[in-house]
């Protein structure tokens, strides 16, 4: 069947994967999710009407948001699963359907008679789906509209996808606002509208980006809130002799819940990927049993998980399809789903401790080596007065954000490359998974101020934000004119959130990589160079002493 995909940044010859994706996504898998994302829009339709007639309904936007995290990059790759998905979101449109007709009663306003994925009604069984997907897929789109304005489109659409991701997060430790759903059900509904300006679209991502903002702070006050603001922690990245789970994601929840039901039971706990800095946050490193890090970014687990002798636990995206060899020790929870893997419900870990207690750990003590996380905003604003001195002094000349998401894609090692070339008067802060490609080199310090600064998750990005404007407001001056350059590198949908965030705050002379996305097309692209300064990343030689010289 036919098949279209360009979301991520290793989609196929930098254009779009059709058939199987470079991520592992089947055709089936494939149409499913685009009806999964027309299913959400259609209730974004109604309830974005009923909204604004004084009807609200939050346990409708959290159902949009999950709908819209299950078809970010490494998350659902189960069919099954998708159907599921697809039947519960049909029932959930037949509700937001009934609140926007109470609203209408209720204001004596005249219903609106809505088309297109409002319109929808999902098809009995799996084949049934697939044969309705083709109207909802990238393709027809394209067909209907053009590439420009598709791509503008599909910019909201995977910038709220990423933003769904960090509202699931945030909802998950309690954290819901029905402003933050009423604008997912306005920008949603706006990503059906057909026709609209490229400065239409490109005030819509922006829009995006303000909403983005506003999850993550909200996120931000979820994490620390619960667990506690994040502290400077050494982290061992050698194996402690004793059984052993790797725990992978973003999900901190599943972490806490988890060391609380291996408490006393001898099994070590290590965390991998995105789940590094939880070792910065009080309220998760006062358990002893959570020894350490294995491992590296996410698509390198296909090749380091066959020496990790214990079970593994996928909390959210980074899943790759395991090999035969350890599929059987993988467990997932949340939204993420693989045929093939027993999925845990209700966060009862019992499945994964089993597995773990079979297998014989770790025989040997590895000797100790660590590397530092736990920069979030409060560690490094509580040092302000001294970095701020040190930039005044001239001991400190520039700052680096060097960070994002890491990939397999040819081409990232330029992030190593830059990150060893930034001059000994200089800090790197990184954050997200593309500081695996350097964060256990040594970089030193610049009188007690560390030079590589992990902030965190790709979550934690607000923390940076917050970093910046504080640092500008000691130094009176504003983000852009911060001796600051911002080195990105992206994968997938967050990535994409986060840097419309930065470009709705006005930050410019972003580089950006290691390619740029397909979905934007040149003549797109031009409007983003043009008003933000966007750059392409070239040579890390060539880019430093660019930036060296703002």
């Amino acid at each position: 069947m036919e098949s279209f995909c360009y979301q991520c940044e290793q989609t196929l010859s930098g254009k779009g994967c059709e058939s199987v994706g470079n991520c592992g996504k089947d055709p089936v898998t494939g149409a499913l999710q685009d009806l999964v994302v027309h299913a959400a829009k259609g209730i974004a339709m109604y309830a974005h009407r009923a909204n604004l007639l004084g009807k609200h309904d939050d346990a409708l936007g959290r159902t949009v948001v999950q709908a819209l995290f299950t078809t970010v990059t490494n998350v659902d790759f189960d069919p099954d699963n998708l159907v599921r998905i697809v039947h519960d979101l049909g029932r959930s449109l037949e509700k937001a359907r009934a609140l926007y007709g109470a609203a209408c009663d209720r204001q004596n306003a005249r219903t609106e008679k809505l088309a297109g994925p409002a319109a929808y009604v999902p098809a009995a069984d799996k084949d049934g789906l697939v044969a309705q997907a083709g109207a909802a897929s990238i393709k027809a789109k394209i067909a209907r509209v053009g590439q420009d304005a598709t791509g503008l489109s599909e910019l909201v659409l995977y910038g709220l996808k990423g933003t769904a991701a960090y509202a699931e997060h945030a909802a998950v430790l309690g954290r819901e606002s029905s402003e933050v759903y009423g604008l997912f059900y306005e920008l949603l509904d706006l990503a059906t509208k057909e026709g609209l300006t490229a400065d239409e679209l490109l005030a819509a991502a922006l829009k995006v980006g303000e909403l983005n903002l506003k999850v993550m702070a909200l996120l931000d006050d979820a994490n620390t809130g619960t667990y506690g603001h994040p502290v400077p922690t050494a982290v061992r990245v050698t194996p402690v002799k004793g059984k052993a789970i790797l725990i992978s994601g973003h999900d901190l929840k599943d972490l806490k819940t988890l060391l609380e039901q291996t408490e006393g039971k001898g099994i070590n706990v290590y965390t991998h990927g995105e789940m590094l800095p939880a070792h910065g946050y009080p309220e998760l490193k006062k358990h002893a049993h959570l020894v350490g890090n294995w491992g590296g970014a996410w698509q390198d687990q296909v090749r380091e998980f066959d020496a990790f002798p214990g079970a593994f636990l996928f909390t959210t995206n980074c899943i790759q399809k395991p090999k035969d060899s350890y599929r059987g020790r993988v467990f997932t929870s949340g939204l993420v789903s693989m045929p093939g893997v027993r999925h845990v419900a209700d966060r009862d870990f019992s499945p994964v401790i089993e597995a773990a207690l079979a297998q014989p750990g770790f025989t040997e003590e590895a000797p100790a080596k660590t590397i530092t996380v736990g920069f979030g905003r409060n560690a490094v604003l509580g040092v302000a007065g001294k970095v701020v001195e040190a930039v005044q002094s001239g001991a400190l000349k520039h700052f680096f954000l060097v960070g994002g998401c890491d990939g397999a894609k040819t081409g990232r090692n330029y992030y190593t490359e830059f990150a060893e070339a930034v001059p000994k008067d200089c800090v790197v802060l990184t954050l997200a998974c593309g500081k695996y490609r350097f964060n256990q080199k040594e970089f030193g310090d610049i009188g007690g101020i560390p030079r590589l600064l992990d902030v965190g998750q790709c979550n934690d990005a607000y923390s940076a934000i917050q970093i910046a404007v504080a640092l500008a407001g000691a130094l009176k001056t504003d983000v852009n004119s911060l001796p600051l350059s911002m080195i990105l590198s992206w994968y997938e949908q967050k990535a994409v959130a986060i840097l419309l965030t930065l470009l709705h705050l006005g930050i410019k002379n972003i580089r950006l990589g290691p390619s740029l996305p397909a979905f934007v097309s040149p003549a797109a692209l031009n409007v983003l160079v043009e008003k933000f300064g966007i750059k392409a990343i070239t040579t890390a030689e060539a880019d430093l002493k660019a930036c060296l010289a703002k």
